[in-house]
């Protein structure tokens, strides 16, 4: 069939006057730059080059399309109302208002055909890669040789500003090396960032950097809607194993004489000249006008999307009459059913009571246990499966492009990227990912975590050598302020552990929660089985958050409240304390707080004000469950280079120091 092009020339200049009209809309705020300079690729992707049904938001075969520059947030919300989502008039005209379906940036799960939460620059680029592997894995694990329901492309479109980014060009690398493509990132060269001209800032040949990554590489004019329709359809039809960059050279503020081309085009330089570039591209003053005709050219696409979905849904069912066991697990997996709590525990054996075993391990060994059972649950670690202890042993080995079907990802030291192409996973739904590195290292990946958290997605964030106990590594590796400032983090759930069977509640309840990601703080030193409680009363205590590992036998005088490694310190002080003397194992404050007040107070009286807190790390946290009267066990310095053992004893977190501070009340 012949492109029309003149029709989508139209929608290109009217979607600049949408673009125009809803930071007017907002009180002059919000970004012109990108949607009106990129304009031509939207009328390409949304008219004729991606795959998608707007009627069916989350058709499981459909393209993906993320918008990593997500600060031209009206680029997105323009097309995806002119393409047929739930994005209306009235949603537009409330950009950037309170509770609005248009927020100043994309938002996952909060607007129809939004993939994933961007703004963050790099971090699209990052998820787009996660949302490939996802695919890859998918046509590995799901595809036959008579049905093939997976062949859907990723395709993302970045600035500048995304590329200088150094999470995308770690997350660029791996997508290269891992042969994706499946994958087509759209680079909207408009050689302009917001202070400057780009060239004050880089200089390097993007293409040639491409080529060198293991990419295919397409340099167009990203004004001319043919161009970007080929330039996409070829890489569509790439089966070299390479990813594709197209370059779209476009100029930044197209439409708006004043800014065009220049910084000032950027933001909302340009809106103070809305009426008259509106009136200059032939549109008309109605706001968030569209023409008949585009109206209709639109419309008459979403009839077709409907009629190719209905198309793959009769290969699907023929491909579920087939493969029954596959389809349930495709459908559950989509629809997020997940094993019980009860039925997670049964799959986990008990640890071995005499055996004491770094809770890296423990709950390594209980994640591959899982995923030997589990077909979703994918993992990885940046470069550090010998130490994390996370390598899935029962799972079709390490993903690449020649074994897509592979659960470890190996995704080298980049922990910044492992941390958006995770998010990636778990925004596309089907695989329950995780990655894992050195603790202290969380800060790489910290922008991701908190996309994760903010996006409610269950990704899982598995973190070891979690304190000073590392030792001789020194105080670069020894993680004091960083568990308490996760904790502040708004829907982490952040868990320390301090044996294996907590371990292995630590993992249940990271795949128990849906609605947001997990954290596991995990101990390199050995930790014995605690005796004082059994293995289900530590598993479902780790669920609750909180609970008693060792209740007192006489009048309740004293609480000694802990976790992680620093658990077993404070278990044997209280032995020699007296029978008045409770521990509370505290793996998770944040599902602690979220339990109802009568069991809260069942683990904490509030009769009981002589409480000790006892974490190898900064103290102030504990202040909330101690009271001021209370007293707090901590580390409110670096550490040191020495055997584990011995800097905790020179920093006070001692047995004796429990016992003294109980006994000071």
């Amino acid at each position: 069939m012949a492109i029309n092009t003149e029709i989508l020339t139209h929608a290109a200049t009217q979607a600049r006057g949408i673009a125009i009209d809803g930071v007017v809309a907002a009180g002059n705020v919000g970004h012109l730059g990108m949607p009106l300079g990129a304009a031509e690729v939207g009328a390409a992707l949304f008219s004729e080059s991606l795959n998608f049904d707007p009627s069916e938001p989350r058709w499981w075969n459909r393209d993906r399309f993320v918008l990593s520059a997500g600060h031209g947030s009206m680029f997105i919300y323009g097309w995806l109302h002119m393409a047929g989502y739930d994005v209306t008039k009235e949603d537009l005209a409330t950009f950037r208002h309170l509770h609005s379906k248009t927020p100043g940036h994309p938002e996952f799960g909060h607007t129809a055909g939004i993939e994933c939460t961007t703004g963050p620059l790099g971090q699209g680029v990052g998820n787009s890669v996660g949302l490939a592997v996802s695919g890859k894995m998918a046509e590995a694990l799901f595809n036959t040789d008579e049905h093939k329901i997976f062949d859907y492309h990723v395709v993302a479109v970045a600035g500048d500003g995304c590329l200088q980014e150094g999470v995308a060009r770690e997350a660029v690398a791996l997508a290269g090396h891992n042969k994706l493509n499946n994958l087509i990132l759209i680079y909207d060269a408009n050689d302009v960032t917001l202070d400057a001209a780009a060239d004050k800032s880089q200089s390097e040949d993007a293409g040639a950097v491409y080529k060198g990554l293991g990419w295919d590489v397409i340099d167009i004019d990203g004004h001319d809607i043919e161009a970007v329709i080929n330039a996409v359809a070829e890489a569509k039809a790439n089966d070299n194993g390479k990813p594709t960059l197209i370059i779209a050279r476009t100029e930044i503020g197209r439409g708006i004489p004043e800014v065009a081309g220049t910084s000032g085009a950027h933001g909302e330089g340009g809106a103070k000249y809305a009426e008259a570039s509106k009136a200059a591209l032939g549109l008309p003053g109605e706001p968030f006008f569209l023409s008949d005709e585009v109206k209709a050219h639109f419309a008459a696409k979403a009839e077709e999307r409907k009629a190719t979905t209905a198309a793959w849904q009769k290969t699907y069912e023929s491909w579920k009459t087939a493969n029954p066991e596959l389809a349930t697990l495709l459908e559950d997996g989509y629809a997020d059913k997940f094993p019980s709590v009860e039925e997670l525990s049964a799959m986990i054996p008990e640890f071995n009571a005499e055996k004491a075993v770094a809770t890296r391990a423990s709950a390594g060994s209980v994640l591959s246990t899982l995923a030997g059972k589990l077909p979703l649950i994918v993992s990885g670690s940046a470069d550090l499966h010998g130490s994390t202890k996370n390598y899935l042993k029962e799972s079709d080995g390490d993903f690449s492009g020649e074994n897509p079907k592979g659960r470890n990802i190996l995704f080298g030291i980049r922990e910044h990227a492992m941390g958006a192409i995770v998010n990636g996973l778990a925004y596309e739904g089907l695989f329950k990912a995780s990655g894992a590195t050195f603790f202290t290292f969380s800060d790489y990946m910290r922008p991701s975590v908190r996309l994760s958290a903010l996006s409610n997605i269950p990704a899982l964030w598995y973190w070891t050598h979690d304190s000073v106990g590392v030792g001789v590594d020194g105080p670069t590796h020894q993680p004091v302020e960083t568990m308490s400032s996760l904790r502040l983090m708004p829907n982490l759930d952040m868990i320390k552990p301090g044996d294996p069977e907590e371990s292995a509640g630590a993992i249940i309840a990271s795949f128990e929660r849906r609605d947001g990601p997990t954290g596991l703080s995990l101990s390199r030193q050995n930790l014995p089985v605690l005796p004082e409680a059994s293995a289900e009363t530590k598993r479902m205590g780790v669920l609750k958050g909180g609970y008693i590992i060792k209740k007192e036998t006489a009048t309740l005088e004293a609480i000694i409240i802990s976790c992680g490694s620093e658990l077993e310190l404070a278990l044997s002080a209280a032995g020699e304390l007296g029978d008045g003397v409770r521990v509370v194992s505290m793996p998770s404050t944040f599902r602690f707080d979220k339990q109802d007040a009568e069991y809260q107070e069942s683990v904490l009286p509030s009769s009981c004000t002589q409480r000790v807190a006892v974490e190898a790390g900064v103290s102030d946290y504990w202040y909330k469950y101690v009271g001021l009267s209370g007293k707090i066990i901590g580390i409110d310095s670096f550490g040191l280079s020495a055997p584990g053992d011995q800097v905790l004893e020179a920093l006070g977190v001692t047995k004796e120091a429990v016992i003294e501070a109980v006994k000071s009340f």
